[in-house]
């Protein structure tokens, strides 16, 4: 399917300044200071790679952490893994918008690769502002008239109105890298499902959910929503089922319980495409039990779907052409509690239509029960610029570029 955007297919690059924006934002051991490798700095080696070997000279713009965290530091450290990955040097300059960084963009030759700093630590980056706005700042007056082009690869931070990722689409020729290429073809495939479909909804982010949900049903655009995780308690909750003293406490001390207007809303007018957990599970002197919905109230937090939930849901999986997944179905970081996400993960793995996983919590939960992502047809590497786009909101970097289109290219 080719996207209704330019992309590197559309443009030569060889021995044009490039300039591409990545989401290296990387996992940061506090103990250790250092950065730790992820799926996003192998993905986007990709593409630099790509523009190397094509013959570009590529700047490279990124963030790591947010003012007054741990993990808000430079990226020198992110050269380096990125160096390994790509197998040829990614030299980090300390500087962004300075002498040094301007020096290091002029001297670059055919294929080299400059990486300069947490572009957060302008404060400009992180302010809201339009296109138009942000092509007036400091960042994009010093550097876009260093460069020829500009590639945006970051559709994780897609959802974002900052400096470096909108500020460039009005003045330089700007297409999408390879990122953001199989990001949009994947979340487009989910959006416009081959039917029948299915949204399997769990972890802890019920507004997320919710939103998802809304939209997709509001479009009839979706056949089947099994809810899992906090989404399924509430919507147990909503059905008329007391879930227990233990349960509510958690519910009530998180906040949870104010989403339940909104499930109680979804689930009277969609009730008969909303699939609710038929039993749970819960922690009874140190073992796992399960008690079905009709069994209900428990004198303890449920932790995860029951196996009979599991294998009603995998009845559906089976039987589906799309198959979404965004969050775990229970408490998987806790031994025995792993069933209820490790059944519906092998269901959709095992599924023969598009299966897309997705959001931050899905893919360690991947890991944790042992299953490849490679068995899936998609695994997103972004979290709340997924969420936006499938609850049919607006992405800044797109509402940009789909402005811009091919005009310039």
């Amino acid at each position: 399917m080719r996207l209704p955007l330019p992309t590197l297919n559309d443009v030569r690059v060889a021995e044009k300044t490039v300039l591409v924006r990545i989401d290296a934002n990387a996992p940061y051991d506090v103990a250790t200071g250092k950065i730790l490798d992820s799926e996003r700095l192998r993905a986007h080696a990709k593409t630099l790679k790509e523009l190397s070997d094509n013959k570009a000279k590529t700047v490279v713009l990124a963030h790591q952490g947010r003012e007054g965290s741990h993990s808000f530091v430079g990226l020198g450290q992110h050269a380096s893994l990125l160096s390994g990955h790509i197998g040829r040097p990614v030299v980090h300059v300390p500087d962004l918008v300075g002498d040094e960084a301007t020096r290091g963009i002029e001297m670059l030759k055919s294929g080299d690769i400059l990486l300069l700093d947490n572009i957060r630590f302008m404060e400009e980056e992180t302010q809201s502002r339009s296109a138009e706005e942000h092509s007036k700042s400091s960042l994009v007056t010093s550097l876009a008239p260093l460069c020829n082009l500009f590639v945006f690869d970051a559709f994780s931070v897609a959802h974002r109105a900052h400096a470096s990722v909108i500020g460039f689409i009005p003045v330089l020729p700007s297409v999408v890298g390879r990122v953001m290429e199989v990001e949009m073809t994947g979340v487009d495939r989910a959006l416009n499902p081959e039917r029948p479909n299915v949204f399997i909804l769990g972890g802890n982010k019920v507004g997320d959910c919710l939103g998802i949900m809304q939209f997709m049903l509001e479009r009839n655009a979706v056949d089947k929503v099994l809810t899992a995780g906090v989404l399924g308690e509430l919507s147990l909750i909503s059905l008329g089922y007391e879930l227990g003293e233990e349960t509510m406490k958690f519910l009530e001390s998180k906040g949870f319980v104010g989403f339940l207007r909104g499930v109680d809303s979804l689930l009277d007018d969609y009730g008969d495409v909303v699939n609710v957990p038929a039993d749970v599970a819960y922690e009874d002197e140190g073992r796992r039990k399960e008690a079905r919905a009709e069994e209900l109230p428990v004198d303890a937090q449920i932790l995860d779907i029951g196996r009979r939930t599991a294998k009603a849901y995998s009845t559906v999986i089976g039987s589906a052409k799309t198959v979404v997944v965004k969050g775990p179905a229970g408490v998987y970081e806790r031994q025995g509690f792993e069933t209820g996400t490790r059944e519906i993960f092998r269901s959709v793995a095992s599924s023969q239509g598009f299966t897309m996983v997705g959001g931050g919590d899905t893919v360690t939960a991947l890991r944790k029960v042992g299953i490849e992502k490679s068995r899936f047809s998609y695994v997103s590497l972004a979290g709340g610029a997924l969420i936006t786009y499938l609850s049919g909101k607006k992405l800044p970097a797109l509402e940009a570029l789909r402005a811009k289109g091919w005009a310039s290219i």
